[in-house]
């Protein structure tokens, strides 16, 4: 009980203090978005989680736990297992993106597992001209990912994973001068706790926890002639779940997720208070720095400063410095989903979500929506984004879909 208190408590905190940041004068203040190079690796590449508000660190295995969770594949009930994903991605902002997604997992044995992805994201067509608005070329930017992992048993209950994965990412094609495909080597540490708990006198249950590091790997770079890179999304995700068995064909499945970008906060830096411009050190030609950290560290430093180095302020309309406190701001680095899932016979699932982000870091809030059907050893999943702020039609996240389809080859029973 006592676990599940601090669970309780640490949801309202974090959960309080997202909702003060969507009451914080943001008309007058600056947000301090983080911004990462290759952020189509934090996409939801699949359906079902989609569906439960971004929630899978501790949900039930499935071939698609790469992304939240590779330790989930030594609880996998197949033997081997495919998995296709397909999403029209930011429709109402370019008709012709989407992220593709292919997966396949195998159990090795009762205390280990194999699984492999590829993700590729497809940024639609762009035309590029020269310098005198000549010359067009067309070129179609892309970026992809292949993840290989294993995951071991390392109690009755608990299972462990390391991850290895290659990022690869083509904006310009080389069309334009000094730039070049942008690449990275990357690595997931994860761990997945689950095991039958008597909590209630009348039914089954199953409780589980996860915890999961992504993207722990080196900056990426497009310009030849700078040697200044952009930090990958490293993310830290954790969240527990619980399942109960309502009767013999009904269950219900509750899941909790935080999520952190493990990546430096933005420092604030000096503007001049007539002409509002930014204030250059003349000695090291880089901007001064207000309040706040600054962001050019190794990759481990950007991760422990990530912890602790929000400035805590931003300029207001008047060229004011208004100060908020920099615990507030790290706090609202933390984002929070919810998520709901209910199956019959295990056959026929309806799935629901709730995902938000503080208004200073970002401001994606939506609800999100899905269902799933498995038949033999086919299984079809789809899932629905409706966002919640903004008017409609204004959201690039409005009607967003995603597809997946699985198929189970044999039992690993």
């Amino acid at each position: 009980m006592k676990i599940k208190s601090i669970l309780l408590g640490t949801a309202l905190v974090l959960l309080g203090m997202q909702s003060y940041a969507q009451s914080w004068n943001l008309k007058t203040t600056t947000p301090n978005v983080i911004t990462t190079a290759v952020p189509f690796v934090s996409i939801a590449p699949e359906a079902r989680g989609g569906s439960m508000g971004d929630c899978g660190v501790s949900s039930e295995a499935d071939v698609f736990s790469m992304h939240y969770n590779p330790a989930k594949y030594t609880f996998l009930n197949r033997k081997v297992s495919f998995g296709l994903g397909y999403s029209p991605w930011l429709h109402q902002l370019v008709p012709d993106m989407n992220l593709a997604y292919g997966a396949f997992a195998m159990k090795l044995n009762s205390e280990s597992a194999l699984a492999a992805t590829l993700r590729y994201f497809s940024c639609g067509n762009i035309t590029f001209v020269d310098a005198q608005n000549q010359n067009p070329m067309e070129y179609r930017p892309n970026e992809w990912a292949v993840d290989v992992t294993y995951s071991r048993m390392l109690t009755d209950y608990l299972s462990g994973a390391v991850a290895g994965r290659f990022i690869y990412s083509n904006l310009t094609g080389g069309y334009l001068d000094n730039t070049s495909a942008g690449w990275s080597v990357a690595a997931d540490v994860a761990v997945y706790y689950k095991r039958p708990v008597n909590w209630f006198s009348n039914m089954d249950a199953d409780f589980a926890w996860g915890v999961c590091i992504n993207n722990i790997g080196s900056k990426v770079g497009y310009d030849d002639a700078s040697i200044e890179k952009d930090f990958i999304p490293t993310t830290l995700r954790l969240g527990p779940s619980l399942k109960l068995g309502l009767d013999e064909y009904n269950s219900l499945a509750f899941m909790f997720d935080v999520t952190k970008l493990l990546v430096p906060s933005p420092p604030v830096y000096k503007r001049d208070p007539v002409t509002g411009a930014f204030i250059v050190n003349p000695q090291t030609g880089k901007y001064e720095i207000e309040e706040g950290m600054d962001d050019d560290v190794s990759v481990v430093a950007g991760m422990i400063h990530s912890f602790y180095d929000a400035p805590g302020c931003a300029y207001n309309d008047n060229l004011e410095l208004v100060h908020f406190g920099k615990a507030y701001e790290e706090l609202c680095e933390y984002n929070i989903g919810v998520g709901l899932e209910y199956w019959y016979n295990n056959v026929f699932s309806v799935r629901a979500g709730y995902f938000n982000e503080a208004a200073r870091k970002g401001n994606r809030k939506y609800v999100t929506l899905g269902a799933g059907l498995k038949y033999n050893v086919f299984g079809l999943d789809v899932s629905y984004i409706i966002p919640v702020n903004g008017q409609v039609g204004t959201n690039p996240l409005e009607s967003t879909l995603r597809f997946n389809l699985t198929y189970d080859i044999t039992s690993a029973n």
